[in-house]
């Protein structure tokens, strides 16, 4: 082994979690190789956020994240919070702004965050390596012992940071969970999460059409409730409330989204019937929602008529139409267009301080690879940097 290449730790996968932890460890006098599979580093932050990244959320609790352990995120996030980052981002001068609910983004373009993280590795004389990629990894009592197109690597650490199964256009696959169950640890089901859903027969054909119409909603599964914006697409339904409640939803199971989600929806039906007797129903409905949305509603729930016309269980059956729409989405886009991947590496056997497992010291899971998933405004890079910032801390 004279003729490997020795490194403290090796990080697999250039992306928010791994340079993260890459430059944390490499700041505290580690010898660190990043080792990215594409040809550069920080594809999916490059894409995020419409290319301004939503880099953080002032709000990040552990309540904005599912797993099946929902207590194992609280240490990394307690040690490395929003307004760390926050720090980072002022000391390398980049401009940002808050769009809602605590979502911050660059106010130029989510380079300038890539471009963070690569300063940062460079100050702790990281060394990163793309189109590079592992065939085989086995464990030595020295560590870690990687065969690579750089030749063979050896390493007393070895960080997983290889995210999900989202957006496989950009690189994405399961090696992580591949090395996981190598080492002897649980993988629990993966799906697309953050993700569009479906319509098809005649809900597509009925509301396709109304392509970019967009209106706040609140959309519930279970017990999670979203009040945000819904967008129709020619697939189906997206936009925030979507995006957030599929997260939770999966095909065959009840969805209710209330179209009038700050209205009595029968004390507005009466109200039209009584102020404006003669207008038509689809008509008194454009006073809530969209011209277009509003007649394809009617098209497919009422009939043209004036609403003096409505006797009373008419409009309590309308009203309640209207506050759980009847639409059945057939499914989700799956992971061409997901934002996470919901599951992963069972955290079971990762210690929630470290990011290291239970089962083979030296080996470290951290971001999307783990089974922690976070709702959408920027929570999933909160949960990058926090686990990122742990591992770094540990190696």
């Amino acid at each position: 082994m004279s003729d490997a290449l020795r490194f403290d730790a090796i990080v697999l996968g250039g992306g928010a979690a791994g340079l993260m932890c890459a430059l944390t460890a490499g700041q505290r006098g580690r010898r660190v190789l990043v080792i990215e599979h594409a040809n550069r580093i920080g594809k999916k932050i490059l894409m995020s956020g419409g290319g301004r990244c939503n880099f953080t959320n002032t709000g990040t609790t552990p309540a904005n994240f599912l797993s099946a352990n929902p207590h194992f995120c609280k240490s990394a996030l307690a040690r490395y919070t929003p307004a760390d980052f926050i720090e980072l981002v002022e000391a390398h001068g980049i401009a940002y702004h808050e769009k809602e609910l605590g979502q911050l983004f660059c106010d130029d373009s989510s380079k300038q965050i890539v471009r963070l993280l690569s300063d940062e590795c460079a100050r702790g004389s990281v060394r990163i390596e793309t189109n590079c990629s592992v065939t085989e990894i086995d464990r030595t009592d020295a560590g870690f012992v990687l065969q690579s197109t750089l030749g063979q690597l050896q390493s007393s650490a070895l960080i997983v940071a290889t995210g999900g199964l989202s957006i496989p256009s950009m690189g994405a696959t399961g090696f992580g969970y591949d090395i996981a169950r190598k080492f002897g640890h649980g993988v629990l089901p993966t799906r697309a999460g953050l993700v569009p859903l479906t319509l098809t027969g005649s809900y597509l054909e009925h509301y396709g059409p109304l392509s970019g119409v967009s209106l706040p909603i609140i959309a519930t599964a279970g017990r999670a409730k979203f009040h945000n914006a819904m967008l129709i697409t020619h697939r189906g339904l997206s936009g925030p409330a979507i995006l957030q409640i599929s997260s939770y939803w999966q095909p065959g199971e009840a969805l209710q989204i209330d179209l009038l989600p700050q209205a009595d929806a029968l004390e507005f039906l009466l109200t039209g019937q009584r102020v404006r007797p003669g207008a038509e129903l689809r008509t008194w409905l454009t006073e809530r929602l969209p011209k277009r949305f509003a007649q394809c509603f009617c098209e497919f729930h009422a009939d043209e008529r004036p609403l003096r016309q409505y006797n009373k269980p008419e409009l309590v059956a309308l009203a309640a139409k209207l506050k759980d729409w009847p639409i059945v989405p057939s499914g989700t886009e799956g992971y061409r267009t997901a934002e996470v991947t919901l599951g992963g590496v069972d955290t079971q056997d990762v210690s929630s301080t470290s990011m290291e497992s239970r089962r083979v010291p030296g080996l470290y899971f951290i971001g999307e690879v783990l089974d922690v998933t976070g709702h959408l405004g920027g929570y999933n890079f909160q949960w990058a940097w926090a686990s990122g910032h742990a591992a770094g801390l540990a190696v």
